[in-house]
């Protein structure tokens, strides 16, 4: 299978029509037919409907997954290779939603002013998805929240920390406490938790035993929001996300006594960093080490 038939593909598939794909790849349509028809061949299934409109079947649709993977993949590589010439390309860094992702935002723009040349994409996720990403290579850095596989990742701690506790509704009975305690735990019997395991260890380490059952758990903060309206007591969580939602609607009581956890700035363990990735990360070594200094 080549390179140049997967992008074929992707056209027909983004235009959802040979002739208007044919004429965007400045091929003819006959052409451009039969190399569909061959790739089709190839791999055993039809990847189209036929029609007014050319749309993907079931196994167009996860080919159509793949194939981007491949071209992103591919675009990365060239870029990277350019980038060693002169300085230039992209650096991808993913994150959730921690106080440590705001320290490494805030640092960005004096690199960029050093390396005008070099632009960030910035991905957003939860840190199940970031993972996958970082071993897909389609990011060089994740911000991720400890404790992570230190077998899969090298990576850099942060000096930021965030502190445990419950984002609750201001109208909740909780709001008014000054911190949620174990014994608030225990007779909590509508509270929420991510749905994380590695997060759930900690919240279990902090109880000391086995934590009572969540009424609902979520990968992500933002998702729960409207069960906590709907008088849930409130998730159980980092405070980082509270800064993003309504003041008026939401508040985070924190834990007592307090759990605190530290992120990390990521990378994939054994995965060359070279070009402007690697830039970056002499940069963001020398500024973990003057704040060692202060």
């Amino acid at each position: 299978m080549e390179f140049r038939v997967l992008q074929y593909f992707l056209t027909v598939a983004q235009e959802e029509s040979i002739s208007r794909a044919a004429e965007r790849l400045h091929v003819t349509q006959p052409t451009l037919s039969r190399q569909i028809a061959q790739l089709e061949e190839e791999l055993g299934a039809p990847l189209f409907v036929r029609g007014k409109r050319t749309t993907l079947t079931e196994a167009g649709m996860m080919l159509r997954h793949k194939a981007e993977e491949v071209s992103f993949l591919m675009d990365a590589i060239k870029m990277d290779f350019q980038s060693r010439k002169d300085m230039s390309g992209v650096i991808r860094i993913g994150s959730g939603v921690y106080s440590g992702s705001n320290g490494v935002m805030a640092n960005l723009p004096p690199f960029m002013e050093k390396y005008p040349r070099v632009r960030f994409e910035i991905y957003t996720a939860s840190a199940d998805i970031l993972k996958e990403r970082l071993e897909h290579g389609m990011l060089d850095f994740a911000i991720l929240q400890e404790p992570i596989d230190i077998g899969s990742y090298d990576y850099i701690r942060l000096h930021t920390k965030d502190r445990w506790g419950l984002i609750t509704s201001v109208h909740s009975p909780w709001a008014e406490k000054g911190s949620i305690t174990k014994e608030d735990i225990a007779r909590m019997p509508r509270f929420m938790i991510s749905s994380r395991m590695s997060v759930q260890g900690e919240f279990r380490n902090w109880y000391g035993g086995d934590i009572p059952e969540a009424a609902a758990t979520g990968n992500l903060a933002d998702n729960l929001l409207p069960l906590i309206e709907g008088g849930m007591d409130g998730l159980i969580s980092i405070e980082a996300p509270v800064s993003h939602f309504d003041p008026k609607r939401f508040c985070f009581v924190p834990l007592s006594p307090e759990l605190t956890t530290t992120t990390v700035l990521a990378w994939k363990k054994l995965n060359p960093v070279f070009g402007p990735a690697r830039e970056y990360l002499n940069y963001v070594k020398t500024i973990r080490a003057a704040y060692k200094d202060e």
